[in-house]
């Protein structure tokens, strides 16, 4: 999913049988809601406590704080890899992998939720379940629906950049090699759609689309599946060469709120990614769904809520795999 989110990263499904990527996961019946209601009893008031502030601060951050789930979910399962720092001789940060590098945000506000937490149950919540609490209070604090988060995962003691680079869907690639992607990781067709609409809040930056309005093909020709006036205006910020980091909406209507304009967009040919778009012009299949969440927000949002606990699922460590970090960038 191409979700601050500002852009998602994925290559080619033959490249990815040569690395160690998530599995699909087969654990799910160790996640319960109700994980820490004894351990931590107030863990999912304190994380939303902070991440209300920080959004309330920030509007951007919601996305930012949703995007970083997916990053860590897509690389090695949903781990907490991804917010662990470079240590000299073990650990490669996934931080530096390319769509993580100057893109990835939200570490500080995942500290100050651990610091938090510590305080209150010392090395009790996961880093990893605080991704996936935070997600999910992000989206309802942007008017999105609410869900109760499966917890009890555990903490990695590795990262994997190689998994980050190569695991995450890219804006600019292919439908099927997108869904190939997901399927991947034990996710389908419905997955991607419906949690493609993350997209519905958030910031892209120039360098994630430029290629759609100015040599989509290489034939030195803008995306043709992208409306001309629309086109037009993202243009005047976003220049053939400079302004990388310039930042846009990913739903030029609604660019503060979760709802499914993002869809409304696509059908309209505004889908500013070329990983939105193709979801309505490759594939029939996933055209309908597009259509059917465009017609109605209740039926995205059943469906999101549904995706995002598949997709927070994805091979989590549990028992006595892993560990509960005190520091969530770093391995105890």
């Amino acid at each position: 999913m191409a979700f601050s989110m500002n852009s998602f990263i994925i290559v080619s499904f033959v490249l990815l049988t040569a690395i160690a990527i998530a599995v699909p996961c087969t654990s799910s019946a160790s996640l319960s809601p109700h994980y820490y209601d004894h351990t931590c009893p107030r863990a999912q008031q304190i994380v939303k406590s902070v991440v209300a502030k920080a959004v309330a601060k920030e509007a951007r951050m919601a996305a930012s704080l949703l995007r970083l789930l997916f990053h860590d979910c897509f690389a090695q399962g949903c781990d907490a890899s991804i917010l662990l720092d470079n240590k000299t001789g073990s650990i490669v940060s996934e931080k530096g992998s390319t769509p993580n590098r100057n893109s990835a945000r939200g570490f500080e506000v995942v500290d100050a939720i651990k610091s938090a937490l510590e305080e209150a149950c010392p090395q009790t919540v996961s880093c990893a379940d605080i991704l996936a609490i935070a997600a999910r209070d992000s989206v309802v604090l942007t008017g999105g629906p609410n869900w109760e988060v499966p917890l009890g995962r555990r903490d990695s003691r590795t990262a994997s950049i190689s998994g980050s680079n190569n695991g995450i869907p890219a804006p600019n690639n292919t439908f099927q090699t997108i869904l190939n992607k997901w399927q991947r990781v034990g996710l389908d067709l419905t997955d991607l759609v419906s949690l493609s609409g993350c997209h519905s809040i958030g910031l892209v930056r120039c360098t994630s689309f430029r290629q759609r309005l100015y040599n989509q093909s290489g034939n030195g020709q803008p995306d043709a599946a992208l409306d001309n006036a629309y086109a037009d205006r993202l243009r005047t910020n976003c220049p053939k060469s400079g302004g990388d980091n310039n930042l846009f909406p990913l739903d030029y209507a609604t660019p503060m709120r979760f709802d499914n304009y993002y869809f409304k967009n696509i059908l309209v040919s505004k889908g500013i990614l070329n990983s939105d778009q193709v979801l309505f012009t490759k594939s029939k299949a996933s055209a309908d769904l597009v259509k059917k969440y465009a017609e109605s927000n209740q039926v995205f949002f059943q469906q999101f809520t549904k995706s995002m606990i598949n997709m927070a699922n994805i091979s989590p460590l549990t028992g006595s795999k892993g560990e509960v970090r005190k520091n969530c960038r770093r391995v105890n």
